[in-house]
């Protein structure tokens, strides 16, 4: 067997869907260079194309940091430099194929996923550390020793082995989301903690091809500026150490490609059987702002009595649109003073080219699709319990900053209050249970009423359109509000009228109830009057259409 074998720029490993809908795999070189052609990535798992995307993408900064689109030698220095640079890439509508080529063909020997001294992604201290074998590899599984999967996508021998292909992609998952369950080689050594992309609540923009979505995902804010040359791991030397603690990197290239693990894959009779594992690099996590790609959370800094950001992981319990106003509204007191948010880097650096008029339409049309995604971990991370991911679509001009405070303090508004109107179907639940001497909660009211909502939320949402000339302004948005609220109503009173009719006699003669405070009367019709009154108080009757409310009930 040879000793450098698989080279990922000239082999198949990507996988990618055409725009025909078909499954192929495609070389690193090829889907860049061919991005136009594809519509999306098209891997195992949400959560794998993640990692793939930010491997191209690492690719991408780092090349057209120094190259303009015609190949010529011309780094950026200023803001307006890497605008200019981003648009000029986005109007072009493909990647130009020299330059990529170019700049791969020098770092051609750093891509062989096998090679005795520099394996790509990998190292071989590695060794040294935890053995596991494909089944843990593989994430669709993430399977080991002591934690069977009862029932896995794949079994007996193909779940004990790899293609080189599977392999390479799972390597990069590994790489970014492994769990916490590996010991360290020597003790007293730092935890790292899960990996990098494995801690972000990752949010991502989607084109209607797939270098649509490369570029909208190619955030140029700080190139030149704050940022300094992009540094990718394959143009650095191969470290061995583990559990090592680094400076936050201070440019997207070194990020995106952060070896968060030590790793070196085992290859038996051409398949990979398993893997080396130790702990890789880290740092502090607290207002890492080179991330593009995830949602934030604001914490207070007890010893220092600041108040700083640090990565939110997503809720797998919420629909992506219950996060919109942590999403995607951000209020300013000016157009540098944010107030107490932080947006994902990516969508403020689309805000910033849909303000400055950069960015023209996506595809066919003004919306924009987010994707979210993320990896549920349990007992402290130290084992993958689950992937998720959710998408999002609206118009473009919301985020823009002339409209943003209109339409991103509406939307926001919005869901406040479909959040409401669910805490109140769960109080009604919980008292009926409570007439009839139950002490079950509502929790499964509550949820029921966000499924019967979602599509039609989501509905909603894609039709409001900014650039509506036949009501502009605060009118146009009052009157979609409006349709909104009676068909909020009509949903909430369906469920609530149907918790009503599953009722038996014994809940409209109710009982005495001992609350921690007081003790109070509880009997359904009490409940139901009571839900109506706080009902109209989330959405008063002057801004609700009460026949169309009706009619849309029945």
């Amino acid at each position: 067997m040879a000793e450098t074998e698989f080279n990922l720029l000239d082999e198949p490993w990507i996988r990618v869907m055409t725009k025909d809908y078909e499954i192929k795999e495609v070389s690193l070189t090829e889907v860049l260079i061919h991005s136009h052609e594809y519509a999306d990535f098209a891997g195992e798992l949400e959560a794998q194309n993640v990692a793939v995307l930010r491997l191209s993408l690492a690719v991408l900064y780092t090349v057209f940091y120094r190259y303009n689109v015609d190949g010529e030698l011309e780094k950026i220095d200023d803001r307006e430099m890497a605008h200019d640079r981003w648009e000029d890439l986005w109007v072009e509508g493909h990647f130009p194929e020299e330059v990529i080529r170019n700049y791969l063909k020098k770092y051609r020997d750093r891509f062989w996923l096998f090679h005795p001294q520099t394996p790509f992604y990998q190292v071989n201290e590695a060794k040294k550390g935890t053995e596991y074998t494909a089944a843990k590899l593989n994430g669709e599984i993430s399977e080991s020793s002591n934690k069977i999967r009862m029932f896995a996508t794949r079994s007996g021998e193909r779940k004990l082995q790899l293609t080189y292909a599977e392999a390479a992609r799972w390597l990069l998952f590994i790489n970014g989301f492994d769990d916490t369950s590996a010991k360290p080689r020597q003790k007293g050594l730092p935890s790292p903690g899960a990996g990098w992309i494995g801690r972000l609540g990752i949010v991502e923009a989607i084109g209607h091809n797939l270098f649509e979505t490369l570029m909208l995902n190619l955030v140029f804010d700080q190139v030149g500026d704050n940022w300094t040359d992009n540094r990718p791991v394959w143009e650095k030397a191969p470290k061995g150490d583990e559990r090592t603690e680094i400076p936050l990197p201070n440019n997207p290239a070194e990020l995106l490609t952060l070896q968060s693990r030590r790793l070196l894959l085992i290859r038996k009779n051409g398949f990979v059987t398993g893997y080396y594992l130790l702990g890789g690099d880290f740092f502090q996590k607290v207002n890492a702002f080179t991330e593009k790609m995830t949602a934030w959370s604001l914490v207070t800094n007890k010893s220092s009595d600041t108040e700083d950001f640090q990565p939110k992981r997503h809720d797998p319990q919420k629909q992506m649109w219950r996060e919109f106003g942590n999403l995607f509204f951000e209020e300013r007191e000016s157009e540098n003073e944010k107030i107490g948010k932080r947006l994902p880097g990516v969508v403020d650096w689309i805000s910033e080219l849909r303000t400055e008029g950069r960015l023209g339409k996506i595809g066919k049309s003004s919306k924009i699709t987010f994707r979210s995604v993320s990896v549920q971990y349990g007992d402290k991370d130290f084992f993958i319990a689950d992937t998720f991911s959710d998408s999002l679509s609206f118009h473009s001009d919301i985020l823009r900053r002339e409209k943003h405070m209109l339409w991103g303090r509406r939307i926001e508004d919005e869901v406040k209050k479909c959040d409401d109107l669910a805490r109140l179907i769960e109080e009604l639940s919980r008292k009926l249970n409570l007439s009839v001497g139950s002490e079950q909660s509502g929790e499964a009211a509550k949820a029921e009423f966000y499924r019967q909502i979602d599509l039609p939320f989501r509905r909603w949402l894609g039709e409001l359109d900014p650039q509506n000339e036949q009501d502009c302004g605060y009118e146009y948005a009052e009157k979609k509000c409006e349709e909104w609220h009676t068909t909020a109503i009509a949903t909430a009173r369906r469920i609530a009228d149907r918790l009503m009719k599953n009722l038996g006699s014994a809940a409209f003669v109710g009982r005495v109830v001992q609350g921690k405070d007081k003790t109070y009367y509880c009997c359904a019709p009490k409940a139901y009057n009571s839900f109506l009154y706080l009902l109209f108080q989330v959405y008063p009757l002057k801004n609700v259409d009460a026949k169309q409310c009706n009619d849309s009930k029945k």
